[in-house]
């Protein structure tokens, strides 16, 4: 069992709303831009590993269903950590869980690059998968603080950073692509940057505990229904990025067969717009409201799967992908504003509620995508994909909490 008591020394100061109402806006500047680093180190780390899928598939000779089992592996993980991420968070504060995950999540993603057969890099992605998840909550956790300090909608340019990574991801692993790096030494290059930065802005995030609603609480309780919805419709999201990230470069590989480095072009189009949609999501949301942009959102998902099927081709199918990232980019930001503002439940377990069934399609979508292309063809596969888009559009004309 792994002792995390030490994390403890990093002292927590309160009721961060009071301990930080008065702060300087310079100073609050400092806490968003920690935040920022944060959710940009992660996002990095994961678009590393995703940069290389298509290399690692080749060298390790592994087929499309293969793949799809191994991938799977990161869920496994994730569900293994979901019922007591939300809790550790609540229990020692999102900030010292922020700093204890981050670490291990940058330890193994450079795991990830030692492996050499198909279980190893299975146990890899399940220890990613695990530190991922306990990241996440915390980091989001983070986010909703810092929204309410600056009381206006900024979750979405939070999760940008972590777009923008992923954007900056795939060019450097184009990069080490074309210098022939292996992806062990890219993924210790990527994991020392990510550690420099933690140490330059670990000291200005907010250091606060969340306080239970209730004395005692049993471990497993029933969750709240709202939440349970809200993480609906992030798994059918997620579930559309997952496939962009794990499959995008195969597609383009194997179906469009586009030439050398040109395979990660559909990534990287999707990363563009994904990392754009969310640095103007927040005044979108502003000026037409969180149902109409994520309505729009949802058909703007199918409409770009769907392109991408029917028209296989390097150009249709570039602009295809920049309308998936446009999709994608305001839902999930969206959903866990809501959820980190619930009244009944404390934030860290309302982003695990929503955030653990909405990474369920995440993690979950890219091996059935591996079956689906394994039976009939990754075609097929992407445009069965297409139709959560037109589902989220239909969700969030009936739930009550999206206004």
């Amino acid at each position: 069992m792994i002792d995390i008591k030490f994390i403890t020394k990093f002292k927590a100061k309160g009721k961060y709303k009071k301990t930080y109402g008065n702060a300087k806006i310079s100073y609050l500047n400092k806490i968003r831009w920690a935040v920022s680093s944060f959710y940009f180190g992660m996002g990095l780390c994961f678009a590393t590993w995703a940069s290389r899928i298509p290399d690692i598939k080749t060298t390790l000779d592994l087929g499309s269903a293969e793949l799809g089992s191994i991938l799977f592996a990161v869920p496994v993980g994730q569900l293994l950590i979901m019922p007591f991420s939300g809790k550790l968070v609540t229990r020692y504060g999102s900030h010292r869980i922020l700093i204890f995950a981050s670490l291990l999540y940058v330890l193994s993603l450079v795991n990830l690059g030692l492996a050499t057969t198909a279980w190893q890099l299975s146990f890899a992605l399940f220890l990613f998968g695990l530190f991922g998840n306990l990241n996440n909550i915390a980091v989001n956790t983070q986010g909703v603080y810092t929204e309410v300090l600056f009381k206006k909608t900024i979750m979405s340019s939070f999760h940008g950073m972590w777009s923008f990574a992923g954007f900056t991801g795939a060019l450097v692993g184009l990069g080490m692509l074309a210098l022939q790096l292996s992806p062990f030494h890219h993924f210790l290059i990527i994991g020392a940057i990510v550690i420099l930065m933690m140490a330059f802005n670990y000291k200005f995030l907010i250091k606060a505990k969340e306080i239970p609603k209730a004395e005692k609480k049993k471990l497993f309780t029933k969750p709240d229904s709202a939440l349970i919805w809200l993480g609906v419709i992030g798994f059918c999201c997620m579930a559309s990025e997952g496939v962009m990230f794990d499959w995008s470069g195969v597609y383009f590989k194997d179906v469009i067969q586009a030439p050398g480095p040109l395979v990660i072009l559909g990534y990287t189009s999707f990363m563009i717009m994904m990392a754009g949609g969310r640095f103007f999501g927040d005044g979108l949301i502003l000026k037409f409201g969180r149902k109409s942009v994520m309505q729009i959102s949802g058909l703007l998902i199918s409409a770009g799967l769907f392109t991408s099927v029917f028209f296989p081709y390097i150009i249709p199918s570039t602009i295809a992908f920049m309308f998936v990232g446009l999709g994608v980019s305001t839902i999930v930001p969206t959903l866990y504003s809501i959820a980190g503002k619930n009244p009944n439940v404390p934030p860290g377990e309302a982003l695990t509620i929503v955030s653990s069934v909405s990474f369920l399609g995440f993690l979950m979508g890219p091996p059935v995508i591996g079956y689906i292309a394994e039976m009939s063809s990754l075609r097929f596969s992407f445009a069965f994909i297409g139709l959560f888009g037109i589902l989220i559009a239909i969700m969030v004309s009936r739930i009550k909490a999206i206004q």
